[in-house]
């Protein structure tokens, strides 16, 4: 890990160190301001409803990047290389360490329609250059309840916080896009699956105070992985805007795919510093 924010893998210190220190570009500080003040803040008199989440902030567990373009293709290699190294090194960290993401806003407001093809061709363009095979465990198609986007091996959840959420705050960032990075692993070591009674208890908490804090329902695309009736890709960027959002998930996946050489070396440099 470095002292720089952008491009690289940090722990929550640097990042507020560097923050509080004016070394961090601006974008960069809005990000973490809105996210900090967001999981540690209240709305409606009601704490954010992630209470894993809030809590791993308070104790600083999660990892950072910045990523300086939602598009840039040197920008995305960056984030698969620092996201394969988050994967071989999350969990010496802390059992609770996800990985943020802070993207750079483009210069012209983009549209809800805009930010949902902005996800999906990060993830399939990090899909495209991942240098291991789609676990043999987890389907292709994401219209299977067992779907999940899967990156270095690794089965994850991927949630967004966006500028164009109105009513469903606890996903509102004014900055930009804004991508956490939760492998299974995580949920499967707390014993909070929704197959497991806690999850199951952990999902009715979490649904009552989002309720609270966002003063509406929950959306009707959140479920739990494996149950038929629900789906994993709605629930990455949940819709604010029915007209605006993909009717089927826009990814293409495949088991073998030609393999980024630059990743590989990437990787394997870093594993044997």
């Amino acid at each position: 890990m470095t002292d720089s924010v952008v491009g690289t893998l940090n722990d929550q210190a640097t990042v507020a160190a560097r923050v509080e220190s004016g070394d961090a570009p601006d974008w960069v500080t809005a990000h973490w301001e809105s996210f900090r003040d967001g999981l540690l803040g209240e709305r409606n008199d009601s704490p954010f409803p992630c209470f894993f989440g809030v809590e791993s902030v308070q104790n600083g567990d999660p990892l950072y990047t910045a990523v300086p373009s939602m598009t840039d293709k040197d920008a995305l290699l960056e984030l698969g290389r620092t996201l394969l190294e988050y994967l071989e090194t999350y969990r010496d960290h802390s059992e609770r360490a996800s990985l943020v993401t802070f993207f750079k806003p483009p210069e012209d407001r983009l549209s809800e329609a805009e930010y949902h093809r902005a996800l999906w061709h990060i993830l399939q363009f990090l899909h495209v250059h991942d240098p291991e095979p789609w676990p043999d465990r987890i389907p292709t198609e994401p219209d299977d309840p067992h779907w999940e986007f899967c990156f270095g091996g690794e089965p994850m959840f991927p949630t967004c916080r966006a500028p164009f959420y109105e009513d469903r705050k606890s996903r509102y960032c004014p900055v930009g896009l804004e991508i956490t990075f939760q492998p299974r692993t995580l949920f499967e070591e707390l014993n909070v699956t929704g197959d497991t009674e806690a999850g199951q208890h952990a999902r009715d908490v979490i649904q009552d105070r989002l309720e609270d804090y966002d003063g509406v329902c929950p959306h009707a695309d959140l479920g739990d992985w494996g149950n038929e009736g629900d789906r994993e890709w709605p629930q990455y960027m949940l819709t604010e805007t029915d007209a605006e959002a993909p009717s089927e998930c826009p990814i293409t996946v495949t088991r073998s795919h030609p393999k980024s050489e630059y990743l590989l070396d990437q990787s394997s440099r870093a594993a044997t510093r």
